[in-house]
């Protein structure tokens, strides 16, 4: 029994076939994202490693995998677009090939609980996207058969070269690059899944919103508390401003303003008689000195 298999191609002709291919598509007007992979590592981040790892832990895939890796490293995947539960790509070989691969969604069951057992973990759509949160969330996220990642039942492939093995290396391939571009958009994960990322930190910071039950009054700090805790003078609120001082100091004046004024009348006086005073050495005993020596008026009249 014969087959009919293609001379192998070296790794660097791969490469300087892969980019006159791409280059050729680029001239006739098509758009292609070719996947790029700077050293050995194919993925970098969170969500580009879970995904290789994710892959990697199934036999199914175990036979295929590292002819695969050695593809996506030379560059021979030279278009990659990911889209809602499907992936399409052409791979440059022995000839260029066309993938294509189906994901199924996360059932709404699996994604509740997802979501149910992450409520807290998550605080921001940019913290999710750049895997900063607990192992807990990571382990979670990650779980086989239960977590945000599809096992192979929920995948199914095909490719349009002559290899007859379940998944050839052009899959593989392929699969290896969905990793590297999930590094540059982790978001695409999501949207291959059919799932959206905001439902699991929708309920972070939701304590006190609409409807919510209110803290108990024990519990609230008053405004006296506040200004000598932090040595402060706070502002009245609006309806206790105190009403304008009428003028003239007629009935409706209230009693602190009666009395402010006659501690201004008060004061006004002893501060008219050091004015006339000032600048005179004897003050008030010069005085009393002078009217003493003159003769008084009412006398001469008598």
């Amino acid at each position: 029994m014969y087959y009919d298999w293609k001379p192998y191609v070296p790794a660097a002709e791969r490469r300087r076939k892969a980019e006159r291919a791409a280059a050729k598509f680029r001239k006739r007007g098509d758009t292609v994202s070719p996947v790029v992979v700077d050293g050995r590592a194919i993925a970098r981040t969170f969500w580009g490693k879970a995904w290789c790892d994710n892959l990697e832990r199934y036999s199914d895939y175990s036979n295929r995998l590292p002819r695969g890796r050695t593809y996506v490293r030379n560059g021979s995947v030279i278009d990659l677009k990911i889209t809602p539960g499907e992936v399409t790509a052409l791979v440059s070989g022995s000839s260029i090939y066309t993938v294509r691969a189906q994901i199924k969604a996360v059932p709404t069951a699996r994604w509740k609980a997802i979501c149910g057992d992450c409520a807290g973990g998550i605080d921001s759509l940019v913290e999710l996207l750049q895997g900063r949160f607990s192992k807990g969330v990571m382990e979670r996220m990650c779980r086989q058969e239960s977590g945000l990642f599809p096992s192979p039942k929920e995948i199914s492939f095909t490719c349009s070269c002559p290899d007859w093995a379940a998944m050839c290396k052009h899959v593989a391939a392929v699969f290896y690059g969905i990793g590297a571009r999930l590094d540059q958009s982790p978001e695409l994960l999501f949207s291959l899944r059919k799932v959206d990322p905001s439902a699991l930190f929708a309920g972070a910071g939701g304590e006190l919103s609409l409807g919510a039950k209110r803290p108990g009054s024990g519990r609230v700090l008053s405004d006296t508390g506040l200004a000598e805790m932090f040595g402060i003078e706070l502002a009245e609120p609006a309806g206790e401003l105190s009403a304008p001082e009428p003028k003239g100091g007629g009935r409706g004046a209230s009693p602190a303003t009666t009395k402010s004024k006659a501690a201004r009348k008060e004061r006004t006086p002893l501060r008219r008689k050091s004015r006339a005073t000032a600048g005179k050495p004897e003050g008030r005993a010069a005085n009393n000195r002078t009217r003493a020596g003159k003769p008084s008026s009412r006398r001469r009249r008598v």
